[in-house]
């Protein structure tokens, strides 16, 4: 059942402020909370039911489009709609897309706990230091079309749950399990102790990706573009590449993790 829209006329209404200067809030955070932004993103974000739903907010003129999305709106969410003109003043630019809601994140997930409840035959992403939210989210939708089991990340990872790294996701931030630990080591000592074999994914790796013999549990390790993943950890574990042309030394990661997932998928 669609709920019933609320009108939202003023910018200053309080039941909103959670949307207000979106991109500086962006930076500074909300109180442990995430922004979804477009039709795509919030169909997953309310059939996953993965996380919980605090509002929606709707431009006028989109309302009809959304019927069969807020549909599947959580019981009790409220569902406001405001003007053009209202919702640009309370985001702080023009929100062209139009759709928005505030869901609130879950305590800081347990990486064995997530490891241990993953399948027997399955793929993990570990990202070590990739700061960049559009390859972020590029990863993460790479994940989930590739049935990767997780994804690891390190402190110095972007979050996941930034808004654009979800819009960039299509959602996918939202539906793969995801735990963050404190570095490298962390994330090494983590999957060691789950029995996964760990891969780091390098221009320079001994092993062809297309060639790569795994255990069941596999870890591909992805770093920063430019300087790549720390040398010492690299020492502790299989190095992979992808073969390319000798006239050019890499792709971008997220493309790299594609090609890679594809490989290690296990529904190949």
């Amino acid at each position: 059942m669609t709920p019933e829209p609320i009108r939202i006329d003023d910018q200053d209404d309080p039941r909103i402020a959670f949307y207000r200067n979106i991109r500086e809030r962006d930076l500074v955070g909300r109180q442990g909370r995430f922004i979804a932004e477009g039709k795509v993103v919030l169909n997953v974000l309310f059939r996953q039911r993965r996380f919980a739903v605090e509002s929606v907010l709707i431009q006028e003129a989109r309302l009809a489009g959304m019927r069969e999305t807020l549909a599947s709106v959580p019981p009790g969410t409220p569902v406001y709609v405001a003007s053009p003109a209202v919702m640009d003043a309370v985001a702080g630019f023009n929100i062209h897309r139009g759709v928005l809601a505030v869901g609130r994140r879950e305590p800081p997930g347990d990486a064995d706990a997530l490891l241990s409840a993953l399948p027997q035959k399955t793929v993990v992403l570990a990202l070590v230091g990739i700061a960049n939210h559009d390859n972020v989210g590029s990863i993460f939708r790479n994940a989930a079309a590739f049935e990767a089991g997780a994804v690891l990340l390190d402190a110095a990872s972007c979050d996941p749950l930034y808004r654009k790294a979800i819009r960039v996701s299509v959602g996918a931030a939202l539906k793969v399990p995801f735990a963050i630990l404190p570095d490298e080591t962390a994330l090494f000592e983590a999957l060691a102790r789950h029995g996964f074999e760990q891969f780091a994914l390098t221009p320079a790796g001994k092993e062809d990706v297309a060639e790569l013999a795994t255990a069941d549990r596999a870890a591909l390790y992805l770093g920063t573009e430019g300087a790549g993943l720390p040398s010492a950890l690299m020492a502790r574990m299989r190095t992979a590449r992808i073969a390319m042309s000798r006239e050019f030394d890499s792709l971008n990661v997220a493309a790299a993790s594609a090609i890679a997932l594809h490989r290690l998928w296990p529904g190949r």
